[in-house]
C-alpha cells in the first residue's frame, strides 16, 4: 500500500482576484523525489510554497481546500506554522546562506526552534558534522566551520543551505529550481545529492529542465494555468502522457 507525504484535495488559491491555482487534488508519494514541471506562470511554485504556507507571507492571498501532510490537514486552526515549517523545509532558487559562519548558519535552526534549551558544545559540534556529512560537506568544510557562509562557492551554498534543514529532522524538503544558479557539474553534484536523501526525505523539485525532471524524479506532476493536467511516474509522462497538453509540452511545443 503507497504512503504518502503530502495529499491536497480541492486546492484553490487567489492573489487578489487572480485565481493562481485551480482545483488541484492529488498525493505525493512518501520518500520519493517529484518534480512540478509546466511553463512559467503555471502555478508551480505557487504550489510548492502551499506546502508550507509560505504563500501567506505575500498578503492579498486566499486559500480553498485541504492539504495534509503527516495525515494533518495544514490549514487546521491549531497548526503551529513554525512546526510546519519544520517538518516542511525549503531550498530557495538562489542559494540564501546567512551572513554568518558556516557552524552557525547550520546551528541557528535548532537554536531558533529549541525554546530555552541550552544546548552543549558537544551536541552542536555533532549536529554541524552529521549535517555535512548527510550533504557531502564534511570533508570540504570541517576545516572552514568559522567561515562566512557567503565567501563559499555556489554549489557549497546551496547544499549549505540543505544541510542547514537536516537538524530539525524534516519530513518534506521543498526545492525551487535549486540548480539553475550552478553550472552543469555543480548541478550534477547537487542532483546526485537529492538522490542521496531521497528515502529518508519526501523530494518535491520545482524544474524548468525536463531532462532534470526526467534524470532525478520519480514522480512527475505536469501543470498548465493554474490546473493539474498529470500527475504519473515520470517514465509515463515523458513516454506515454496520456494528455495531449503534456505532449505537446513534453515535445516542446509551446512553454
Amino acid at each position: 500500500m503507497n504512503e504518502y507525504s503530502i495529499q491536497t484535495r480541492n486546492l484553490n488559491l487567489w492573489y487578489g482576484d487572480f485565481q493562481a491555482l485551480k482545483n488541484i487534488s492529488t498525493d505525493i508519494l512518501k520518500g520519493k523525489i517529484t518534480s512540478l514541471i509546466g511553463p512559467s506562470g503555471c502555478g508551480k511554485t505557487t504550489l510548492l510554497r502551499c506546502f508550507n504556507r509560505v504563500n501567506e507571507r505575500y498578503g492579498n492571498v486566499r486559500t480553498t481546500g485541504e492539504i495534509k501532510i503527516l495525515d494533518k490537514n495544514i490549514y487546521d486552526s491549531d497548526i503551529s506554522l513554525i512546526e510546519l515549517r519544520k517538518a516542511v523545509g525549503m531550498v530557495f532558487q538562489r542559494p540564501n546562506p546567512l551572513p554568518i559562519s558556516v557552524y552557525e548558519n547550520i546551528v541557528f535552526g535548532l537554536r531558533i526552534h529549541s525554546g530555552e534549551r541550552n544546548w552543549q558544545k558537544s551536541e552542536l559540534d555533532e549536529a554541524v558534522e552529521s549535517a555535512l556529512k548527510g550533504v557531502s560537506l564534511w570533508n570540504d568544510l570541517k576545516d572552514k566551520l568559522q567561515a562566512k557562509a557567503t565567501s563559499l562557492l555556489l554549489e557549497q551554498q546551496q547544499k549549505l543551505c540543505i544541510a542547514r534543514l537536516l537538524p530539525l529532522k524534516p519530513q518534506v524538503i521543498l526545492m525551487d529550481e535549486p540548480c539553475s544558479a550552478l553550472d552543469a557539474d555543480a548541478t550534477k553534484r547537487v542532483e546526485d545529492l537529492m538522490r542521496e536523501l531521497a528515502g529518508e526525505y519526501t523530494i518535491l523539485i520545482v524544474t524548468h529542465n525536463m531532462m532534470q525532471a526526467r534524470r532525478v524524479s520519480e514522480e512527475c506532476l505536469f501543470m498548465m494555468l493554474g490546473e493539474l493536467v498529470e500527475h504519473a511516474p515520470t517514465e509515463t509522462i515523458f513516454s506515454s502522457p496520456k494528455d495531449s497538453r503534456t505532449a505537446d509540452y513534453i515535445e516542446g511545443r509551446y512553454g
